[in-house]
């Protein structure tokens, strides 16, 4: 089982390398804002785990399992993103917020969350009518 640190060094390793088609222990450490030190230990952990491949100064790959994982992590991620701009959350705090909370939510919650969004996508009147509410109680 992976643990929240592993999750984030895996989400962002899939997000890196789908975006640029490789990742770097310095973009990943970048890109967490941790140690380039800290980084080889954890890419070694996720190694030894067999969710990636590394070579020392050759780099790295994602296994089958490192895929799968990753994408995972990048949809939960997306999809909670997705959920608290639908609720009204403003946009310059969605970021730290999903950050905040996604690893402590069960991949049950997730799947309701997901169900939910499926419901305000087929029913958008929905969304306005929370809009509408909440716009009721900001004013009292």
């Amino acid at each position: 089982m992976a643990t929240p640190s592993m999750e984030d060094y895996l989400e962002r390793i899939y997000k890196l390398i789908d975006e640029k088609g490789y990742a770097r222990v310095s973009d990943i450490a970048e890109g967490l804002q941790v140690h380039p030190s800290s980084v080889t230990k954890m890419i070694q952990k996720l190694d030894k785990d067999n969710y990636l491949v590394y070579e020392k100064y050759r780099g790295l790959i994602l296994t089958p399992k490192g895929k799968k994982m990753g994408k995972r992590l990048m949809d939960r991620h997306r999809l909670l993103e997705e959920f608290l701009g639908v609720i009204g959350v403003q946009e310059g705090n969605i970021y730290g917020d999903v950050e905040g909370i996604e690893h402590h939510l069960s991949w049950d919650s997730i799947t309701c969350i997901e169900t939910l969004l499926e419901f305000f996508r087929r029913n958008p009147t929905r969304v306005e009518d929370l809009k509408q509410i909440r716009n009721e109680l900001d004013q009292e």
